[in-house]
């Protein structure tokens, strides 16, 4: 390129980094060289040099999911719009591959880390998030968890969540409301996080309308398509449907469960009413009521704080964005 433009090496290196005060005509002459030629910054000669580029990782379950898809495209809208890259790598639930990730990420010098996915908060957890927090933090990062819980005020981490409790509250509620008591519910994971917090609003709704707990109706199973169908399934090959509606903890989980249903000659709403949790795609195709769940915002919140305490300091932000139920036509109320 200092060839083309008929500038020295050091001149050329001077005015892409943009701290050069050279002549209009020199720098023009540069630039027509670095599109004639179709030059690319080397990433890893500037970060050699000590230059890298800025940049956010996010490190989530799956890019397959559509929960995960559409918190990864929020954190890549706002990383695009801070003038940062971002970074992305998947761990399919594996501990020890999130470690291995968060450990790569940090090798990156990435400002911020991004963790996204149901976990099982015990102590194990708390101690291994706790050691990431303050590793980052040694080199100026920041740990963001993304729909996980807080891990307290000395830790070192961002926490954006979100209302899963006041979600499934709102989603049982509206069946109730409906004369609906026996209502399935389809995805409990005993101590995961996002599982738990859906259980606790939908039994929370049940006794603000003095409705029997019955831990029969809960049913467990992952938060996929394949398992909302099983569940379902095998509910109804127990004997008689002892149930009018279902809350489905994702809407995944409400697509098998409807394909389950429809295997019976049984038809959403007219013979069950349902409701799911997330608002992606299959509850557009289902016409389901749904709880409407921020996925992108989550993340583009994630990295505005994550950048917005990097620059402030202080005590890590805790923010839970709200949800709010999305009325379709999946629910009939129920006939005497």
């Amino acid at each position: 390129m200092a060839d083309r433009a008929g500038v020295s090496v050091a001149t050329v290196s001077r005015i892409l980094s943009g701290d050069y005060p050279a002549s209009p005509a020199t720098r023009k002459r540069v630039m027509r060289a670095v599109e004639e030629l179709d030059y690319v910054a080397n990433a890893h000669a500037r970060a050699l040099a000590g230059t890298p580029a800025k940049s956010i990782a996010i490190v989530l379950n799956s890019v397959i999911s559509p929960h995960y898809a559409h918190v990864a495209q929020g954190v890549e809208a706002q990383t695009a719009v801070e003038g940062r890259l971002c970074l992305i790598g998947t761990t399919g639930g594996d501990p020890e591959r999130e470690l291995a990730m968060v450990k790569f990420m940090r090798g990156q010098h990435a400002e911020a880390v991004i963790l996204v996915g149901n976990v099982v908060a015990d102590e194990k957890y708390r101690q291994r998030m706790s050691q990431y927090a303050h590793a980052l933090a040694a080199i100026g990062s920041r740990l963001v968890l993304c729909g996980r819980p807080t891990l307290g005020p000395d830790v070192p981490a961002v926490v954006v969540e979100y209302d899963n409790a006041g979600g499934a509250y709102a989603a049982t509620s509206h069946l109730l409301s409906a004369g609906h008591e026996r209502i399935l519910c389809l995805g409990h994971r005993p101590g995961y996080t996002t599982s738990e917090g859906r259980m606790a609003g939908y039994r929370r709704a049940l006794a603000a309308h003095r409705v029997p707990h019955d831990p029969a109706l809960e049913v467990e199973g992952t938060m996929e398509w394949h398992e909302g169908y099983r569940m379902m399934k095998e509910r109804l090959a127990t004997g008689p449907r002892d149930f009018t509606a279902v809350f489905a903890l994702n809407d995944l989980i409400a697509g098998g469960a409807c394909r389950a249903l429809a295997d019976h000659g049984l038809r959403v709403p007219d013979d069950v009413s349902m409701v799911g949790f997330d608002d992606l795609q299959p509850s557009l195709d289902l016409n389901l009521t749904t709880v409407h769940l921020p996925h992108e915002e989550v993340g583009r919140t994630a990295v505005r704080l994550a950048l917005e305490h990097e620059a402030r300091g202080g005590t890590p932000p805790h923010v839970v964005l709200g949800t709010h139920l999305v009325i379709r036509d999946s629910v009939r109320p129920r006939m005497s």
